[in-house]
């Protein structure tokens, strides 16, 4: 069987030169939370389903998880593991697959440079530029997530055609 991975990064935060607080509470800026959920729109039209939301707790990723689950019509799918915080890797998100393990379709809210190594290693290598708001498709096939194969990586300009 295959599992159909999708790796999300977090959309456009506040600037962490203008944050004064924890940098786990960074919040996506209303800019950030527009583009987002017009991408949350554009996944919908595109049929994307993942079964899980799995997403990192820091703000901004929690947020971005959040919008798109409720333009996708899934909030109740949405998972937040703390493995997804930076430091994420594909060890971890072996862990949180085998925790969802009755899902075909996974998608993953996280953080640069984190998702483009993960999904770098589970396609056998190469540099990947994953915008903020950027969403890739990794096809998995196997339990042991080494033979990925990257199906796409879009901007968020290519998700809603502006």
């Amino acid at each position: 069987m295959t599992l159909r991975l999708y790796f999300l990064r977090h959309g456009k935060a506040c600037s962490r030169a203008d944050w004064r607080e924890d940098d786990d509470l960074r919040p996506l800026t209303d800019a950030g939370e527009t583009v987002v959920r017009a991408e949350g729109r554009a996944m919908k039209a595109m049929g994307l389903a993942p079964e899980v939301i799995v997403t990192s707790p820091l703000a901004r990723a929690r947020r971005t998880a959040e919008i798109v689950a409720e333009e996708l019509g899934v909030s109740a799918r949405v998972v937040e593991d703390r493995r997804l915080a930076p430091g994420f890797d594909a060890g971890r998100l072996a862990e949180i697959v085998e925790g969802q393990a009755a899902a075909a379709s996974l998608m993953v809210v996280g953080h640069e440079p984190d998702l483009s190594a993960t999904v770098a290693e589970l396609t056998g290598g190469g540099r990947l530029d994953f915008k903020k708001g950027g969403l890739a498709r990794v096809d998995v096939r196997g339990p042991r997530l080494d033979d990925g194969i990257l199906a796409w990586l879009l901007t968020p300009a290519q998700i809603t055609g502006e």
